[in-house]
């Protein structure tokens, strides 16, 4: 789960890094009694979505008056901004931060991310920040400090002040960089968070060491016991065919093709999605029903991949070990009779009670398509969509 800019900051604030001043508008009107409040004679109007690049997409705008404000605020609020993270379906500005601007002598980079091949959190910084870590990399790799945190002894300070003076930071400020980095590996700990970023971490001309900007990300199965970090999701802001089936304890990830798919096992479903493209077809979602999948859980499979008005074609694949067959098709059957599938449906079955699961498919009388290996589920999958579409250009 993401959240937005000023509830990282908020949380990591906590944990003694500075932040700027600023505050939360719903309105160009409030944006403007914001800036009054922060003062000063310059504000940073920030869009708030789940996306990086704000910058380069007109999301974030420097403004010297009331009126610069109050325009800034007007021209980003209802509109969907649209970055190279978003697609070109965008993001909804529903919301503005309002901060002060900084007088920026240098910008560094600062990451924390779970490493899946150490197993640990791995903090990777640069002396070159303001950009993607992608850029630097690519740009500057000899930049690019990395180090990882055994997970049995925690970060010590001997770890952060060698990525502090890595990151050629003034010898004056080695104690905050010291502090702001534990802190920062403590609210990833704490918060139970995937990702954090503080891009730029920036050295003032006043020499104050202030993260401009934050993200933070969360693992959602850890969520149960972070219930505050919860209540800061935004629905507005992710795909909405997800969030349907998130909400239902459904695994799914959209895409842009026009099969969808039904299918327990993650390995098994990007093999079918493979499978889907090499037979010529594009698949329009990654759904996991899971391994002990009822007909209510399967039904509840098939409304979250028909709110996805793209699909012309609903392709079931299950390889069923601790799941049943006849439990699958039971649901199957129960999606068409109450849901209603409107387009072509093709089911294989294989495994647990395989025949029995066959046999309720073949007497349901409904119209489906049958197929026995995942070669021949993809190949039929492809051209029921193929005729689905030529019937509809006729």
């Amino acid at each position: 789960m993401d959240i937005h800019e000023y509830q990282a900051k908020e949380l990591l604030s906590r944990y003694h890094i500075q932040i700027p001043r600023g505050g939360l508008a719903y309105s160009p009107e409030q944006a403007a009694y914001r800036a009054s409040e922060i003062g000063g004679e310059r504000w940073v109007v920030k869009a708030q979505i789940h996306s990086g690049a704000r910058g380069k997409a007109g999301g974030v705008k420097l403004c010297r008056s009331d009126h610069e404000i109050v325009a800034a605020a007007d021209g980003m609020l209802g509109q969907r901004l649209v970055t190279h993270q978003t697609g070109q379906q965008g993001k909804l500005v529903s919301r503005l931060y309002v901060e002060e601007a900084m007088d920026i002598e240098r910008e560094i980079y600062l990451g924390f991310v779970l490493d899946r091949k150490s197993e640990r959190i791995m903090i990777v910084a640069s002396s070159s920040g303001g950009m993607e870590i992608e850029e630097i990399a690519e740009a500057e790799p000899d930049s690019i400090i990395r180090a990882t945190v055994d997970p049995g002894v925690g970060m010590q300070d001997f770890q952060a002040r060698e990525i502090a003076f890595g990151l050629g930071i003034d010898n004056a400020l080695i104690g905050r960089a010291t502090k702001a980095i534990l802190g920062c590996y403590n609210a990833f700990v704490d918060y139970d968070a995937s990702m954090l970023e503080i891009n730029p971490l920036v050295v003032t001309r006043q020499g104050d060491l202030v993260a401009l900007d934050a993200k933070m990300s969360f693992d959602e199965n850890a969520l149960f016991r972070r219930p505050h970090i919860s209540e800061m999701r935004d629905k507005s802001q992710e795909d909405p065919r997800e969030t349907f089936a998130s909400d239902r304890g459904l695994s799914y990830v959209g895409l842009e093709g026009n099969i969808g798919c039904i299918i327990n096992g993650a390995g098994l479903a990007m093999a079918t999605m493979d499978m889907i493209k090499i037979a010529g077809g594009e698949p329009a979602n990654f759904l996991d029903i899971g391994g002990g999948a009822s007909p209510e859980r399967v039904a509840k499979s098939f409304r979250a991949v028909l709110r996805d008005k793209n699909v012309e074609t609903i392709l079931v694949n299950i390889f069923a070990g601790i799941n049943r067959c006849d439990w699958v098709a039971e649901g199957v059957v129960k999606a068409l009779r109450e849901v209603g599938v409107p387009v072509p449906l093709v089911v294989r079955l294989s495994g647990t009670n395989m025949e029995e699961g066959r046999r309720i498919l073949a007497e349901c009388g409904e119209n489906i398509i049958i197929a026995e290996t995942l070669a021949e589920a993809a190949e039929k999958a492809v051209g029921a969509w193929r005729a689905h579409t030529a019937n509809k250009a006729d």
